[in-house]
């Protein structure tokens, strides 16, 4: 098939496709201002903006589980924070995951948008800065690392928070599970707050990822750790492993290590899949606890400011 024989079948198909799309008498309709959910108000009323929802309000946190009628109607109902959290993919050990943070976000941003209570989670931002990608630094040493550059990372955050900003959300909340997305949510979270003027409030957790000064050691209280145990030099701990493992046993590669006898980290046995959980959900429970006192007192103080 020649060039110019491929340019006219392009061309044609082109052609065609705008005639379709196009209502009877070839003329273009103008919007329609009240169209929603990827459609045209006047072809279907489900296309509508204030349409009702047909079908009953899931039980989710998640944005990406919602319909869009889902998210309007959860924000009218006063869930107006959001919440974004960023993970990483990175290496951890002979053990864990690449994508140790998205699992442990997964768990834990849903706990806490549910303690919450007014609050949804956008979806994980799974990549972030990692280390230099050409030539390798930091973790981009390692086979499987998925690496941003800082201005990438900031700039994503900022399309992030101001499209969720445009839908309603007055309150815009960064939880980052890494050290290094830390500085760059700061950044964009004063930069954002300064801009919106007033319609909404962005700001950074760190307390979620280092816990303040006097935080109850949760698996040390529960005498699962101790000072004197041994510790593996890994990228790796009890407290990460066993958030993991309550998301998806996998993740640690469980049944592998159960298997091969190597079901401990640090001393700490996981190989009792039941009372492993049971220390996982204590430890989301005292993170998800800890952060949301720490987001209603971010709240707080910018009110009264």
């Amino acid at each position: 098939m020649t060039k110019t024989v491929v340019i006219a079948a392009a061309i044609t198909f082109i052609t065609a496709l705008s005639f379709a799309q196009a209502p009877a008498g070839g003329q273009q309709r103008p919007p329609d201002p009240r169209s929603r959910g990827g459609g045209d108000c006047r072809d279907s009323a489900y296309n509508c903006a204030d349409a009702p929802n047909p079908l009953p309000a899931p039980n989710t946190t998640w944005l990406e589980e919602m319909t869009w009628m889902d998210v309007r109607d959860a924000i009218k109902a006063g869930k107006t924070t959001a919440i974004i959290p960023t993970g990483g993919m990175e290496p951890n050990g002979p053990w864990l995951v690449t994508g140790k943070h998205n699992y442990v976000l997964r768990t834990n941003c849903d706990a806490i948008a549910r303690k919450l209570g007014n609050a949804l989670c956008a979806p994980i931002v799974e990549f972030v800065p990692e280390g230099r990608i050409d030539p390798p630094s930091g973790h981009m040493r390692s086979a499987g690392t998925i690496s941003l550059r800082e201005e990438t990372f900031q700039a994503l955050l900022t399309d992030i928070a101001s499209s969720l900003k445009m839908h309603g959300f007055t309150n815009i909340i960064f939880i980052g599970d890494s050290g290094g997305n830390q500085a760059g949510q700061k950044a964009v979270a004063d930069k954002l707050t300064a801009q919106f003027a007033g319609s909404a409030f962005v700001a950074t957790i760190p307390g979620y990822y280092t816990a303040p000064p006097g935080t109850p050691n949760v698996l040390r209280s529960l005498g699962v750790t101790k000072d004197g145990m041994p510790d593996d030099g890994l990228h790796d701990s009890p407290g990460i492993t066993l958030n993991m493992l309550l998301t998806d046993p996998n993740s640690v590669r469980w049944d592998a290590r159960v298997t091969a006898k190597k079901a401990t980290i640090n001393g700490v046995d996981i190989s009792n899949l039941k009372q492993s959980q049971e220390w996982a959900r204590a430890i989301v429970e005292a993170r998800a606890t800890r952060t949301v006192e720490l987001i209603k007192r971010a709240i707080a103080e910018k009110k009264s400011s």
